[in-house]
Formats: C-alpha cells, structure tokens, sequence
C-alpha cells in the first residue's frame, strides 16, 4: 500500500488543519495511507509519525479526530523551525527517515521558509514534494492567495469594528499595528476593509519623520478642525520602521496643544487564531486535492497556487490550481519582497491611489 506523509512548518495560519484533513481524506479515497509529522522538519527528522488514516473493510479512512480538528485553527501536528534542517546532513537523515517507511511522498504546508525546505530537500532527496502555501502575509509567490490570508483578514477587521465603536464613543485616534514584516498585503486589505483613515506599509519606506509628520497631520485634520469626525483609524504593518508605541508618542507629542487622544493596538498573535473561515477552508482543501494528485503521479519540487496571475504554471485537475516549479515560486517570493515584482509594484501604486479616498 502507498503512503505519503503530511507535514506543518513555519508559522501556523488558520486552514492548516483542514488542508491536513483534505489531504487524509483525499489519500484515503485511492487506498493511499497518511502519516502526520509532528513538529514539523524537526519532527521529520526525529521520526515523530502518527496515523492519519486507518484501515477499514473497503480500504482506507481518515482518522475520526481529523472532522473536528479540520475545523479549527492552528495545526494539530504542531509546528517548529528547524535549525537542523538547514544543513545538508539534517535533510539527508529526513529523507532516510521517509524511505525507512516507504513513504512515497511528502506534503509540506507552510510559508516561505517551509517551500524553500521543501525545495531543498526534493532536489536532494529521491521522494516527491509538493508544498502547500499556508501564510497569512500572503507573502508567497506564484500564488495569488495561500490559506490563512482571509481568516486573518476577517480578525483584524472584527477588531477594527470593535475599536471604531469604542473610538466614536470616545473621539479618539487609534493605531492599529497588524501582522506583515516584510510585506504590507493585510494592512492595505484591512485598511480598505474596515474604512480607515490611513496605512502604513513597509513597502512605502518612508522614514521615521515622513510618517510621524503625516499621520500627526491627519489627525489634527480630522479631530481638531471643524469637521464633524470623531474617530481616525490608521493601520499599520509591524515591518514599518518605527514601532507602534514611538509613534504614538511622537505623535502625542506634536498635538500636545490639542487635547486629541491617540492610541496604540497591536493586535499581534491574535491575528493568526481561531477558526479558518469558509474561503480558507475550501482553499485547503481544494489545494490539498491537486497536491495528493501531483504526489502520486510522480511530480516533485513543486509548490500548488491559487488562481495565479504568473506564467509558466502546470495545469491541473482544478481550472484554478496550478503547480509551479518551486524555484520560480522562491524567485518570485523574493521580487514580491523586494519590490521589483510588478505584483507589488501594483499595490503600491494603488495604495497612493487610494490614501487620499481613505482620509476622506
């Protein structure tokens, strides 16, 4: 009997688990048997397997813990960067692990550094690997979605509503830190999303002064002039150079004379819980499907996307999944990030588009 196995690295975004499930059911469905690797490629190289699926009378299933836990967020293999992983001897000790268990190929579901292990691995090693994009920065190449980017987006809005309220209430400015080190893909969304005032992006990379001078102008615009306004909502990434608590204060301290309050929220870990919503679900499991399909027809070093707008991507059974070389996925990655992709070059200019529609 085929086995594959199915693992969670990195970061962890809501949908893991029910790309975990997809996975265990999909395998299931052509008898193929699942092992879970905990801890991700640390786990793999220890060896921490467990079952995903089980035999029955007409052939395999998906173990019952998979429904409820499909349905939640976080992942229940858990998840752990591996220093190990990174030499070449780590890898190799995985690879023997995978083979000592006649494990036909390997899912990886993860951001950036998982694909890039992904990629290391499968050129070094002789079992398939395909990644599954899962980051709720939606910092990933070749994919114009990865799961847990929506779940994500739908919390920092809730919060978003929940801080107006109080804000209105109170006439008061708040600044509203998200996650996005490097990339500001959440914070411009939201910032549309929920109606803010202003967004503050890495990609801008405006300086310290350049942003304390124009949110405090904002501000002092639209709470201490005769407009009626009595909430400023401004969104920030936390990959935007100044922290939160600094600029506040600085800003606090240009409108010393005004009496406006201002305040800072970081919303932080808060924005990668709870339960994946519909679109991450289906996500999950539509690229869980594709994935398990490129495994057992032999295909390796490739990572599944979601209704991409890059070439060069193989066609699959779903219209909207592609698979791409994971090289190109890393070669892209690293354009989206540094600002020569012409995805990102296109958000930003759309962002300075809207700025002035935001204040207004």
């Amino acid at each position: 009997m085929d086995t594959i196995g199915v693992l969670t690295s990195g970061g962890d975004a809501p949908g893991m688990n029910a790309a975990i499930r997809a996975v265990a059911k999909v395998a299931s469905a052509r008898n193929v048997r699942v092992l879970g690797i905990e801890r991700g490629y640390d786990g793999l190289i220890d060896g921490r397997f467990r079952q995903l699926t089980r035999a029955v009378s007409w052939g395999m299933a998906p173990i019952g813990a998979l429904q409820s836990e499909g349905n939640k967020g976080g992942t229940m293999l858990g998840t752990a960067r591996s220093s190990r992983f990174l030499a070449p001897e780590g890898r190799q000790e995985a690879s023997n692990r995978l083979q000592s268990l006649g494990v036909r190929g390997l899912i990886v579901i993860g951001g950036n550094g998982s694909v890039a292990g992904a990629h290391h691995m499968a050129i070094e090693s002789p079992i398939p690997i395909v990644a599954i994009p899962a980051s709720i920065d939606n910092d990933i190449g070749c994919t114009s979605d990865a799961i847990g980017v929506d779940t994500a987006l739908n919390t920092i809005v809730e919060a978003c509503d929940r801080i107006s309220d109080t804000a209105q209430s109170l006439k008061r400015a708040f600044v509203v830190e998200v996650m996005g080190r490097q990339s500001g893909y959440l914070a411009m969304s939201a910032a549309v999303a929920s109606a803010a005032d202003a967004v503050l992006i890495p990609e801008h990379q405006s300086t310290e002064e350049e942003i304390v001078d124009s949110i405090a102008e904002l501000i002092h615009r639209n709470l201490a002039t005769e407009r009626a306004k009595r909430l400023v909502l401004i969104i920030k990434a936390e990959g935007v150079s100044i922290p939160t608590d600094r600029l506040v204060s600085e800003i606090e301290a240009r409108l010393l004379d005004t009496n406006i309050d201002v305040r800072g929220v970081v919303l932080g870990h808060i924005v990668r819980g709870g339960a994946p919503s519909f679109h991450d679900r289906m996500l999950a499991g539509r690229l869980g499907l594709v994935a398990v399909e490129a495994i057992m027809n032999g295909i390796t070093d490739h990572m599944t996307a979601w209704r991409t707008t890059v070439s060069g991507g193989r066609l699959t059974s779903d219209p909207m999944v592609e698979l791409f070389p994971i090289t190109d996925v890393l070669n892209e990655t690293e354009a989206l990030l540094d600002g020569s992709s012409e995805i990102t070059k296109r958000r930003i200019r759309r962002m300075e588009d809207i700025q002035g529609v935001l204040a207004l």
